[in-house]
């Protein structure tokens, strides 16, 4: 499974920025997705996750009700709705696949992964 992450760039504070990870050499439609980052010099963390069929969803606290998972299973596309953004939201965002097709907020239960998107939120 291959995956191409987009859409990232350089937005003010309060700004919003859609992200979007194409996938390809795999059964989209049964895969777990989620959303990661990392920040210069932290550790990768969790951002939010969807299950295969896009009915259950997982966001960690730093960012819900703020940023919106969805996925299009026709267009193999799972993508990030991030609003209100502020400069702790920078950082390198990726995106992976749970072969399992649950919406695990473990990193470690992720079986592929994409090079990521860099995301920088000015103040």
């Amino acid at each position: 499974v291959q995956l191409q992450a987009s859409g990232g760039g350089l937005v003010q504070a309060g700004g919003s920025l859609r992200l979007s990870c194409a996938a390809s050499g795999g059964t989209f439609r049964r895969y777990g997705m989620g959303w990661f980052r990392q920040a210069s010099g932290k550790e990768r963390e969790f951002v939010a996750a969807i299950s295969w069929n896009g009915g259950y969803l997982a966001y960690a606290d730093a960012v819900k009700g703020r940023f919106t998972i969805s996925r299009d299973n026709a267009k193999n596309t799972v993508y990030l709705e991030m609003n209100s953004l502020t400069p702790g939201d920078t950082a390198v965002y990726s995106c992976a696949v749970n072969i399992g097709g649950t919406a695990t907020r473990n990193r470690y239960e992720y079986n592929y992964w994409g090079q990521g998107t860099v995301v920088t939120v000015s103040s």
